[in-house]
């Protein structure tokens, strides 16, 4: 049997932090350390500082020389122009899904079914990934690639706001949901009116949700 060769340890470090940076663990503003992360991986710090300038310029880490790397906060303009770009893209492939008649029901209720299974384990991780695999499942049934791509490329943003506007804000998960289910149906009744109504307004919640979970709270 042919053994496949490990990930080169940069990858591993980069991956390792990528990942808690994305599902919430280490949050918006932490200051991460070179040592500390080298330890918990049992790796020496220069794949860790590699990972690092990666992710510095992938705009989700800043660097500050001798004091360690900051995560970068999600920021109420980058939460308006993904909820936005989203909008657009969903809100037309959910009217054409439904106007072609594209058979997606099955698909979408095994989503929505699996979301609720996550919900009720609080794994909130877990939801975040299967409503993004609901909403994506309706943009690639849509036909366009390029619109397609376009949605991947917002792949990470999406993942990492999902994971604090749920971990903040818990309830958001059961409204969206039945915000999905109303997709869902409007698409299986081949409304398409319907279908990019129920988009729309589910995005709405979800920007307006987002967007409380990442503004500062104020002084008491």
């Amino acid at each position: 049997m042919e053994t496949i060769p490990a990930p080169p340890v940069k990858d591993r470090a980069l991956e390792f932090v990528k990942e808690r940076i994305l599902d919430g663990t280490y949050a918006g503003g932490a200051l991460l350390s070179e040592g500390e992360i080298a330890a918990e991986l049992g790796v020496s710090r220069t794949p860790v500082r590699e990972a690092f300038l990666l992710l510095e310029a992938g705009g989700l880490m800043r660097l500050y020389p001798k004091r360690g790397a900051l995560v970068v906060a999600v920021s109420p303009d980058e939460v308006r122009d993904v909820m936005e770009t989203r909008l657009l893209v969903e809100r037309h492939a959910a009217g054409r899904v439904a106007a072609d008649g594209t058979d997606v029901g099955r698909l979408l209720d095994t989503l929505v079914r699996q979301q609720e299974r996550l919900l009720a384990k609080r794994d909130h991780a877990g939801f975040v990934q299967a409503d993004r695999e609901f909403h994506r499942a309706i943009v690639a049934a849509a036909g366009n690639a390029i619109l397609e791509r376009l949605y991947d490329s917002l792949r990470d943003r999406q993942r990492r706001m999902g994971a604090i506007s749920i971990a903040r804000r818990p309830e958001l998960a059961e409204r969206f949901i039945a915000d999905h289910r109303d997709i869902a149906a409007a698409i299986a009744a081949r409304d398409p009116e319907a279908a990019m109504e129920a988009a729309s307004r589910h995005l709405t919640v979800a920007a307006d949700g987002i967007a409380g979970a990442v503004s500062p709270v104020p002084p008491g």
